[in-house]
């Protein structure tokens, strides 16, 4: 069985604030920790009024504080925003509190406008390019502390906390493969580089101390119902947000709507079937079927699913839906 995980953006509902959704995704935590799934990971996002996941270290102790077994992690933190110092305290503190279970995932964009990016206090110059070095200056702090060394991770140092690239193009997939750690990419919102991507960190990983061997995770939206209908009519809340953001109007996860693709002009369909292409959005015939049809092109080691839906019990059974299709394929297998 292909290892499921969780990536969860904390979306607030329309009619809902950031309170609930935080309380939600703790409960989405224990239910899928419930459910079997390999990992628990949120992402950073700033001035989006529709994910309350900004302060990603803190909402993760939120998460990690009721759960037990299911890993923990970013997914990701990005780290132009950050002193490479202030992660490694961050995430060595939450694998001090929750040994063996911590994850770091990190990226390279900002994950926010320029404007935003200015308001974190970094610099708007600031050379992504550094990315490797300050990747490979965080990991330093995890191990353990030399003698004479003048700047340690307290907590962090000597922790070992695992790290993550994450990419949407084939960038992150050289550092991956250079530096032998694990790679996530993001084909469920950019999937057009995948394919290549993940042929080119298979093809140039060479092994650390951290992984003797590759391994890909690879981002699906999966919204599942009892129907293809009622997953579709859920389906409509994500690609509502998903147009409002590409048109400049991020904003609450709104209600779903009947017939909203339908309603697009070609442009606004097409932009949503590009970027959305790395989705199952049905009933458990067709999240069987496009579960097998997605591992056998890909070859995926693992998967992290996502779901924008807007009702919360909803969002959970979608995710037991999968859960259930994945246990009866390996089973079967």
């Amino acid at each position: 069985m292909i290892p499921l995980s969780v990536l969860d953006l904390s979306p607030i509902p329309e009619g809902s604030d950031a309170g609930q959704a935080l309380r939600n995704s703790a409960d989405l935590a224990r239910h899928t920790e419930s459910l079997g799934y390999n990992r628990y990971w949120m992402a950073e996002h700033h001035n989006m009024p529709g994910i309350a996941s900004a302060a990603t270290a803190v909402a993760l102790a939120h998460v990690a504080h009721g759960t037990s077994r299911i890993r923990i992690g970013a997914g990701g933190i990005m780290l132009p925003n950050h002193a490479p110092l202030a992660v490694a305290e961050q995430f060595g503190t939450l694998a001090a509190l929750h040994p063996g279970r911590i994850d770091l995932g990190l990226g390279r964009a900002p994950g926010s406008d320029q404007v935003t990016a200015h308001a974190l206090r970094r610099s708007l110059g600031a050379d992504v390019d550094s990315f490797p070095q300050d990747v490979m200056e965080l990991m330093a702090y995890f191990r353990p502390a030399q003698p004479g060394q003048r700047v340690q991770a307290v907590p962090g140092a000597g922790l070992e906390v695992p790290v993550w690239i994450l990419g949407s193009s084939t960038y992150g997939a050289q550092l991956a493969a250079a530096l032998g750690l694990p790679y996530a990419f993001a084909s469920h919102f950019a999937p057009d580089s995948l394919e290549a991507a993940v042929a080119i960190y298979r093809e140039r990983f060479r092994p650390s101390a951290q992984l003797d061997r590759p391994h890909v995770m690879i981002g699906v939206n999966v919204h599942a119902a009892e129907t293809d209908a009622a997953a579709r009519l859920l389906f409509s809340s994500h690609q509502q947000s998903f147009v409002n953001l590409r048109s400049g109007r991020p904003g609450k996860l709104p209600a779903p709507r009947e017939g909203f693709f339908e309603s697009l002009d070609p442009y606004a369909q097409a932009m949503i079937r590009n970027s959305l292409a790395v989705s199952i959005v049905g009933g458990p015939e067709t999240v069987r079927q496009g579960l097998r049809d997605l591992v056998a092109r890909t070859g995926a080691d693992e998967l992290m699913v996502t779901g924008q839906i807007h009702d919360h019990a909803a969002r959970k059974r979608s995710f037991a839906i999968l859960a259930e299709v994945a246990a009866e394929r390996a089973q079967a297998a």
